[in-house]
Formats: C-alpha cells, structure tokens, sequence
C-alpha cells in the first residue's frame, strides 16, 4: 500500500459530463489559491464551465498531477482511477449528486477533506484491476468489472471458465462477469456475487441468470490464471468494459484475464468504514426488519457535528439535508435522498423540518440548495426567514 504524500503542488480534477461540480470547484479553487497550488481540468470539461483551473490534455495532467479529484459519482471515479492507472498518484472521491460508493466524501465536506490532507490525516487504499485484450485487439482495463453479456436475440451466454489451463466450468447465463473486489458491489452484486472487501485480493466470477445446473460464483486468487471461452453454443457477447460496450465475442473467442494489484490508489479520511458505506448503498437492511417503512414514520433530526439535517426511516438515512452555520445565520446547501427512498416527499420532509427549526431558534435562513429554493416558492409562508442580506 503507497502511504507516503509529499506536499501537493499541482491538484487535476475530473468532472462529471453534466452535473453541476460549480461549488465544488470553487472550493478546490479557494484552497488552491491560499496555499499556491495549480488547478488542472481537462479541455472538454473545463472549456464548458467558467472557472480558473488551467485546462490541459489527460496525458498532461496525469503526468503533472499529484493528487486527483474526482467531482461526480461511481462513474466519474472509475474514469478517474483508470486515468491515473498504474501510478502512484492517489484519487480522492467527492459525491456530487446521487449519493455514492466508490466516493470518499460528499460535496459539503470538502473543504474539511482538502484540510486533512494538507495535514498529512488519510490513508492510502489500494484498488486492483483487470485486463484483457479484446478479439479486434484493443487492450481495456476495469475497476469494476469485465463482463461479457448476452445480445437480446442472439442466444444465450455460453461460457467455458478456465483456471489455471484446465477448464472448471461451462455458465449459461445471461452473462458472465469477472469482477474485482471493488465491483463486488456493482454488476457482480446484482447477479448474486457477494460481497467482498476492496483490501481483498481476489477475483470473482460470477453468473447473471445461470440457465446451468452450476451456478454459484467463484473466487480466485489473484495469481491464478483465467481464462474466459466463448463456446460452440453461445450467441454473439457484448463485452462490458466498467458498464461499457467496448466491444463484441463470438463462438470460439477467448479472453485471457490479468489481474493488476494496486493500479490505482484511493484517499480514505476515516470518516466511514467500507461496510458502512455498502450498508448506506446497497440499503442492506438486519434479518429482524420486514418490510418497507412508512414514510409517515420519517424522523428528521438536526446531526449537527456533521452539519446536516437526517430524515430517518426505520432507522437508516434515507436522505439528508446539509447546511453551514455562518455566524447568527444558517445556509441550506444540498438535498439528497437514497435513490431507493425517493418519490415519497422525504426531501419536503427535509426542507420544512429545517425552515421549522430555524424558526423556532430565530436564525436567519440562506438557501443555495435548489430543492429548497423551489419549495420556498411552493410555500411563501416561510418567506419571513430569510435573511436580507
């Protein structure tokens, strides 16, 4: 694990294709400019947005970078470390939007984030990938996942499974993915795989809809060799690359898998352990619950140390609400809710539990959150809180 960080001098961010990073960078933009740092985005995405990082090729910014700031969500943070894969450079995770997994740290704690690693407080952890080389000849890499899944209409997904040279098992299946730890809790997930620990070092097999008699997963150590046979029977396979199409395989086709340890490396700061963010994700739920809570029981509660407001639902953050206090004021700055939990007007819930409370303390209310700017227009009787200046 790569555990030493010099002091940072040149900070690249990658952003995500359409949501608003704006605040975010202006952040980044503020801390960079107190302690002289360069700022670096890439031409296709800085070139949209108004903003003083110095717009530059990725080979440019991965060679000139010393630490990587992924301004998105899963996506934008596979696209991140794939950018920097092979090298040393470390990658730190800010959920912008949807809330995340592969992320470190939500939009309103940057700031603090940026802080700690001034001072030298994360730790380093490191992320495998995988390889292959495609039958057209193109190398890819993944940090989730290669799948090859089946093409509607054209059979099913008939795949010979080879470990060390001598064939294992042959899946029919609607796919087959091989994923590394990191993307146990993505596509390999959903299939049935289970779920493992990114400071294990393995790879998992996994069957989507195994029409075979076998269909359990398999775990492998990182030094056996795998080999993936498309056979006889299969139908024409798209072969997903991280979600992506990055090409096709047909009957008597081959994928030779590589294992890369430590391609690339992540910034953890702490602040939540792997399992509580699969729990948050994944909305993995203890064996004693049943059923689907009513959004009539929502609790909303003021989780002041870390500056938000949490509507709670059977117990789990089903959504938060994140504000900073300025002085006598407070400012209301992102609404998020679980995809699992939205459409039942928890985000509402939210906002006039947060409208409510600043009456009751007598605090003037800044809105920048966009939810909260559009419920101030449904509700004008909360006008009065806002502050006039």
């Amino acid at each position: 694990m790569y555990k030493q960080m010099g002091m940072v001098k040149v900070v690249g961010l990658v952003l995500h294709p359409r949501r608003d990073c704006g605040s975010a960078i202006d952040a980044i933009t503020r801390w960079a400019q107190r302690r002289d740092v360069t700022v670096l985005g890439l031409h296709e995405e800085i070139d949209r947005i108004d903003c003083q990082a110095e717009a530059v090729s990725p080979e440019e910014m991965v060679e000139r970078a010393g630490l990587l700031v992924s301004l998105g969500g899963d996506g934008t943070m596979l696209r991140t470390m794939r950018l920097v894969e092979g090298r040393k450079t470390p990658v730190l995770g800010v959920n912008v939007g949807r809330l995340g997994f592969l992320a470190e740290v939500d939009l309103p704690d940057l700031p603090e984030a940026l802080s700690a690693i001034d001072e030298h407080r994360f730790t380093i952890e490191s992320r495998t990938a995988v390889r292959t080389v495609l039958p057209d000849g193109k190398a890819v890499s993944a940090f989730n996942d290669i799948a090859m899944v089946r093409v509607p209409g054209d059979g099913l997904a008939a795949i010979g499974i080879s470990v060390e040279g001598k064939n294992f098992v042959n899946y029919q299946a609607d796919a087959v993915i091989v994923s590394t730890p990191t993307g146990s809790t993505a596509y390999s997930f959903s299939a049935g795989g289970p779920i493992v620990s990114p400071n294990v070092e393995g790879l998992i097999v996994t069957a989507a809809a195994a029409h075979s008699s076998f269909n359990r997963p398999l775990m492998l150590a990182l030094t056996e060799r795998l080999e993936l046979d498309v056979l006889a029977t299969s139908g024409r396979l798209a072969i997903e690359v991280d979600g992506i199409i990055e090409g096709y395989a047909r009957p008597d086709d081959r994928l030779a898998i590589e294992p890369v340890p430590s391609a690339a490396n992540v910034i953890r700061l702490g602040g939540t352990s792997f399992y509580e963010r699969a729990r948050r994700k994944l909305r993995v739920e203890g064996s004693a619950q049943v059923g689907v809570p009513d959004s009539a029981d929502a609790v909303v509660v003021d989780s002041f140390e870390r500056q938000r407001y949490e509507v709670l639902l059977g117990g789990e953050v089903a959504g938060v609400l994140n504000y900073r206090r300025h002085g006598e004021k407070i400012e209301l700055m992102h609404t998020e809710i679980e995809q699992t939990f939205s459409g039942r007007g928890l985000a509402s819930r939210l906002a006039s539990a947060a409208l409510e409370d600043a009456r009751g303390r007598a605090t003037p209310v800044v809105v920048s959150c966009p939810f909260v700017i559009g419920y101030l227009d449904r509700h004008p009787e909360y006008a009065d809180l806002l502050s006039q200046s």
